[in-house]
C-alpha cells in the first residue's frame, strides 16, 4: 500500500509528467500539417535577399519538437548570431544574479558600473526598461551616420561599448519615457560585472544560465574591455535558445529547480507603459517583448493570444514563448526588407494547432 501512494505521488507530481530537453530534445509525433506555416516562413530566396528568409524554424510544446525546419547552411547545431534575443538572455542571466541576491531593481546602476557616477538617479530598472534617458539613436542602415548604435557596435565606441553609452548627455530623467537602446543592455552588461566576484565574469553566464539548461552551442562576444557585448552578439543553436524559452514558458523553473524566481519572470513580463505604440511592433516589458497593448490601443499580434511574450532581434531573430498553449516558438532569419509579420506567422502556427485532431 506504500508503495503505491508513494507511485502515485510521484506520477501525479509536475517533475514527474513534464518533458525537459534531458540530454536533449524528444518529439511529439502529433500529425500535423505544417505546410501553411513552411510555406510562409521558407518560401524560395531571391538572389535580391527580399522577402521572408527563415533560417531555422523551430516549434516546441509542452517540453517536445512539433515541427524543425531549416535552410542551409543552417542546421539544429548551428550556433546562429542572435541579434537583439540577446538583450532578453542578458536579462535572465541577470534574473539568477539577483536570485543569489546580488542586487535590487532599484538599486542605482552606478554602484555596479561606476562610469554612471554623472547619472546618479539611474536605476537598473530603468535600464531593463530602456528608459535611461540617455540621449541614443538606434538606427541601423538607414541612418548611419547619425546612429549611436553603429558607432557604439563598429567604430568609436567599440572598444569599450558601455563606457561610451556611460558618456551619452540625459536627454530626460531616468525612468520617464521608453527608447529602445542597445547602449541601455550593454551598460547592464558591464553592471553584471560589478556584481560579481573579480574572476567570475567570464564565466558566469555559462554557471549561472547556460549550464543549467543544458547548453553547450553559446558563443557570446565581448568588446574590448571584455565586458559581454549583452545588445547583440550572443551565438545560439535554435534547439538551444529553445531551452531559454521553456525555462521562461515555465516560469523560471527547470526540472526541479526554480532558476528564476517567480517575480523576476513576472517583471519581465510587465508591461512598461511609458512606450509609444508602433504598429505590429510588441511593447516592452522588462528587457523582454509583450503582446499586451499600451493603454488606449491595440494589442500588437492580434492573432496571439495576450499573455504571448517573446525576446526579439534584427532581421527577424525571434523566440515567441505562449504560456497558455505551452508553446515555444525559435525563428532564425536573414529578413533585410521588412516584410516578415510577426502576427502572421504565429496566426498560422495557431491555426494548424487549432484544427489537430481533424474537422
Amino acid at each position: 500500500m506504500k508503495a503505491l501512494w508513494l507511485f502515485l505521488v510521484l506520477a501525479t507530481s509536475p517533475t514527474w509528467a513534464e518533458d525537459w530537453p534531458t540530454p536533449d530534445w524528444s518529439t511529439d509525433d502529433s500529425p500535423l500539417d505544417w505546410q501553411s506555416v513552411d510555406h510562409y516562413a521558407f518560401p524560395e530566396r531571391t538572389a535580391e535577399r527580399t522577402g521572408v528568409r527563415s533560417d531555422a524554424l523551430l516549434i516546441i510544446r509542452d517540453g517536445r519538437i512539433l515541427h524543425e525546419r531549416y535552410a542551409a547552411p543552417t542546421r539544429a547545431d548551428t550556433p546562429h548570431l542572435s541579434w537583439s534575443v540577446s538583450k532578453s538572455v542578458l536579462a535572465t542571466v541577470l534574473g539568477v544574479a539577483q536570485a543569489e541576491q546580488r542586487f535590487n531593481l532599484d538599486d542605482p546602476a552606478a554602484r555596479y558600473y561606476p562610469a554612471l557616477k554623472q547619472h546618479p538617479n539611474l536605476r537598473l530598472r530603468d535600464l531593463l526598461h530602456w528608459a535611461s534617458g540617455l540621449a541614443w539613436q538606434e538606427d541601423y542602415e538607414y541612418a548611419p551616420l547619425k546612429s549611436s548604435v553603429v558607432a557604439m557596435l563598429y567604430t568609436r565606441g567599440r572598444t569599450d561599448m558601455a563606457a561610451y553609452t556611460a558618456g551619452m548627455p540625459a536627454a530626460s530623467a531616468p525612468g520617464e519615457h521608453f527608447v529602445y537602446s542597445s547602449g541601455d543592455s550593454n551598460l547592464l552588461a558591464a553592471a553584471l560585472r560589478g556584481m560579481l566576484e573579480p574572476g567570475q565574469y567570464a564565466d558566469y553566464p555559462w554557471q549561472a544560465l547556460f549550464t543549467p539548461l543544458g547548453i553547450h552551442s553559446a558563443v557570446w562576444e565581448r568588446d574590448g574591455a571584455g565586458t559581454f557585448v549583452g545588445s547583440s552578439y550572443l551565438y545560439l543553436s535554435a534547439r538551444d535558445l529553445a531551452r531559454i524559452g521553456l525555462l521562461m514558458q515555465r516560469g523560471g523553473r527547470w526540472q526541479g529547480r526554480q532558476l528564476l524566481p517567480a517575480d523576476w519572470v513576472a517583471f519581465n513580463r510587465t508591461l512598461f507603459e511609458r512606450a509609444q505604440a508602433i504598429p505590429g511592433e510588441a511593447n516592452p516589458g522588462g528587457h523582454w517583448w509583450l503582446n499586451q497593448p499600451l493603454p488606449g490601443q491595440a494589442r500588437p499580434w492580434p492573432a496571439a493570444p495576450a499573455d504571448t511574450f517573446a525576446a526579439l532581434g534584427h532581421w527577424g531573430q525571434a523566440l515567441y514563448v505562449l504560456p497558455a498553449q505551452k508553446l515555444v516558438i525559435v525563428r532564425y532569419a536573414d529578413d533585410r526588407d521588412g516584410s516578415f509579420s510577426h502576427d502572421e506567422l504565429l496566426k498560422r502556427v495557431l491555426a494548424v494547432l487549432a484544427g489537430e485532431g481533424g474537422a
